[in-house]
């Protein structure tokens, strides 16, 4: 019978390796229902869960999920002591603390974007987190500890992956990867946040001609119409000197 167990557990682990990207050491956020059922059993946490994972592990759990196991008494003394040998993560209830399901649940988000296994009794946290896709659950029945097979929400996400539906967390950590090699995620915010500079033109030519001077006090004759066959009279000016040495100018008719 154990043998099956970790055959089925090794299956599951694949599971989530593989469609999930889970990795070495394995997160197990625990609760105090966990604990004092392990405590109920004589279950060694610390030995037997690396042992059943075959990986390395780290036994983490929350704030919220200890400071219920205060309120609760003497009764769970015993959990308590267990619980708090593990590594405490930060969640968004340190001011004002939540019941441990809640928060359990916050933690997860809607996709375990940090890949925690759950190892619970709780009922609510149970079903809570089976609607949420990747994430591992562990129970203890029957003085063991088990790993439950992976829920409808994750194999309804695997199947929309596989059809192209949606993109895996494996393959969105690839595609990251691989931009960051090429440097694309990099040189897009280099182009937003430079401005581009405008080209120097040249000139208009136009605007560069000399503006023609308008001679004083010379009216400019009107054109004189032309018959048909007649040559156009082209007029010019000529300086002459008058009597007392100032040049005058008369127009001098040329045909042209």
């Amino acid at each position: 019978m154990k043998i099956k167990r970790q055959k089925q557990a090794k299956k599951t682990i694949s599971f989530y390796k593989f469609n999930f990207n889970f990795r070495e050491p394995f997160q197990i956020l625990i609760d105090g229902t966990f604990c004092q059922a392990a405590l109920k059993n004589k279950i060694q946490i610390k030995e037997q869960m690396p042992k059943y994972l075959m990986g390395e592990v780290q036994l983490c759990t929350t704030n919220c999920a200890l400071k219920e196991l205060e309120t609760l008494g003497k009764q769970l003394y015993g959990a308590k002591i267990i619980l708090q040998r593990f590594q405490v993560r930060k969640c968004p209830h340190f001011k004002n603390p939540v019941p441990a399901s809640e928060c359990l649940l916050s933690m997860l988000e809607e996709t375990n974007p940090h890949h925690y296994f759950v190892a619970t009794q709780d009922h609510t946290v149970t079903t809570g987190l089976k609607k949420i896709p990747g994430v591992p659950l562990l129970y203890i029945i029957l003085n063991t500890i088990v790993l439950d097979k992976p829920s409808q929400a994750s194999l309804d996400h695997v199947q929309a992956v596989q059809l192209g539906e949606l993109v895996s967390p494996a393959q969105q950590q690839s595609i990251r990867s691989l931009k960051e090699e090429q440097g694309i995620g990099q040189r897009d915010g280099e182009r937003r946040g430079k401005k581009r500079k405008r080209k120097q033109s040249n000139p208009n030519p136009l605007s560069c001609l000399k503006k023609k001077k308008k001679t004083k006090g010379v009216p400019t004759p009107p054109l004189k119409k032309t018959e048909q066959g007649e040559k156009r009279k082209r007029s010019r000016h000529k300086k002459r000197k008058t009597e007392g040495g100032d040049n005058m100018s008369a127009p001098v008719v040329t045909n042209t």
